[in-house]
């Protein structure tokens, strides 16, 4: 057989994983230790189901269709989990207080360099707290993290941050005035989407919207564009205070008058330009989540 190396070669290949098993060791030490310290501060570990009988109704998820073969010949749809979120809660409800799951879950309709059909989503619950502590959680995960392969800036495609400074707390407002030069507060009158006045803003920081984007597309559209690139550059970054509308589950942020509110206790952790967690307080208000899943 010739020694050369095949052009295109299988991850088995022994030349092929000599040079990927470095991450393989280093993802190792990174679980293990996170694993420690849930642990250390009374988590629960638990394992959910990955096949649910309701996908669930988030607008951008989209989840694996199967069937259930049942003895008698019948068949019944589930799907593969997006995330083990309702799972989660239902423990919660349950009575538990402390609960962390590291979860394999599946989306479809996602491939790139940022997004894989298959992942390992961590996901962790402190009911009775404020959602604050889930952003120092978050701050400590990523010291843990950088300590567990040495290191202390993370890097990204020619961006770094440190690991172990204090994160910046951004909220929406602030970046979208910052970054994008818009008042996306004003486009939510009475916390209402106003898409129109959100369109001829966007229009007027030179961003391109097509004539069925609705308020959401449009916000995405600039956070993509405008605000994303921006966040976690030398330190990591939360981008704090959603819009309410886009935060159907949360509580709204404290001191929030109006109602419906415009800002939500939701945020997201970013670190060198790319989101690495979504966190937010839980509303637990039956009424008012019923009435919000109805509007």
């Amino acid at each position: 057989m010739s020694d050369d190396k095949p052009r295109s070669s299988p991850f088995w290949a022994p030349h092929v994983h000599a040079d990927r098993r470095p991450v393989l060791m280093a993802r190792g030490r990174i679980v293990a230790a996170l694993r420690a310290w849930f642990v250390e501060r009374d988590f629960v570990e638990v394992e959910t189901g990955a096949l649910q009988v309701s996908p669930g109704n988030e607008t951008h998820l989209h989840a694996f269709a199967t069937a259930l073969a049942a003895p008698d010949g019948s068949a019944a749809p589930l799907y593969l989990r997006t995330s083990p979120e309702f799972a989660c809660k239902k423990l919660l409800a349950a009575g538990e207080r402390r609960i962390v799951e590291f979860a394999k879950v599946f989306r479809n309709r996602e491939r790139g360099a940022l997004h894989h059909p298959e992942f390992t989503l961590i996901e962790w619950y402190r009911a009775g707290e404020p959602y604050t502590s889930l952003m120092e959680d978050c701050a400590a995960i990523l010291r843990l993290a950088a300590e567990a392969v040495g290191t202390r800036q993370l890097r990204f495609r020619g961006r770094a941050a440190d690991a172990f400074a204090a994160p910046e707390r951004l909220t929406v407002a602030e970046a979208f005035t910052r970054f994008a030069g818009i008042d996306v507060l004003a486009t939510l009158p009475d916390g209402r989407p106003d898409r129109e006045r959100f369109a001829s803003a966007a229009r007027d920081a030179g961003i391109r919207i097509a004539a069925d984007d609705r308020w959401g597309d449009i916000f995405s559209r600039v956070l993509v564009e405008r605000v994303e690139p921006q966040l976690g550059i030398g330190r990591a970054t939360f981008l704090d205070e959603y819009p309410a509308t886009l935060a159907a589950l949360a509580r709204p942020a404290q001191g929030s008058t109006q109602d419906p509110p415009r800002v939500a206790e939701r945020f997201e952790l970013y670190v060198c330009g790319v989101e690495l967690a979504n966190g937010f307080g839980e509303l637990t208000d039956a009424t008012e989540q019923r009435a919000r899943l109805e509007r």
